[in-house]
């Protein structure tokens, strides 16, 4: 199994990159679905601090990488030549990966902050934050975990400041040249 993980600040896009994805067929996995899961077996909101402070408590207890090591049983079940990770948030979520699957391939997905908040903006999921100073603290936090590590040491990067139907045609082509035409 070949597994390629995406890796950017919130609102670069990565969403719109596993859309592309599951258009070409590619199974897609996101990170943040176990923390939510988390959030809602405990009964709270998914909000940004439930969120993040969830996040928290699960690397101070299992380790940086263990929301990567949580999600590898629902990988191997897939059973498909191709599955694609979204939302890695830290270098040791990517030794998780590497480890478990040789082929992985990590993709950084870049954006500026100006349009990364105005796409937040936009979008109107419950943990998105629109004030610029709270954008700058969840990034912080974020880079904290070692997202920032992680995203330098993607193998290929894909900037993400123009048309959504250029990047979506980058992505794919991408995607296609690394999975061999999944």
């Amino acid at each position: 199994m070949r597994l390629i993980g995406v890796v950017g600040l919130p609102g670069s896009g990565k969403g719109e990159f596993s859309r592309c994805a599951a258009g070409l067929g590619i199974p897609v996995l996101v990170m943040g679905d176990v923390i939510r899961r988390v959030a809602a077996e405990r009964g709270l909101p998914p909000d940004d601090a439930v969120l993040g402070g969830i996040s928290a408590e699960l690397r101070e207890v299992y380790g940086r990488g263990a929301i990567a090591r949580l999600m590898l049983p629902e990988i191997q079940d897939l059973d498909a030549p191709v599955v694609l990770i979204d939302g890695i948030r830290s270098d040791a979520e990517v030794d998780e990966f590497r480890r478990a699957f040789p082929e992985f391939v990590l993709i950084g997905v870049r954006s500026s902050f100006e349009t990364r908040r105005r796409r937040l903006r936009g979008r109107g999921r419950s943990d998105d934050l629109v004030d610029a100073e709270a954008l700058r603290r969840r990034d912080e936090r974020e880079l904290g975990w070692g997202l920032g590590t992680a995203l330098a040491g993607a193998e290929r990067t894909v900037e993400n400041e123009g048309s959504l139907a250029a990047f979506c045609t980058e992505v794919r082509a991408l995607l296609l040249s690394i999975s061999g035409g999944a």
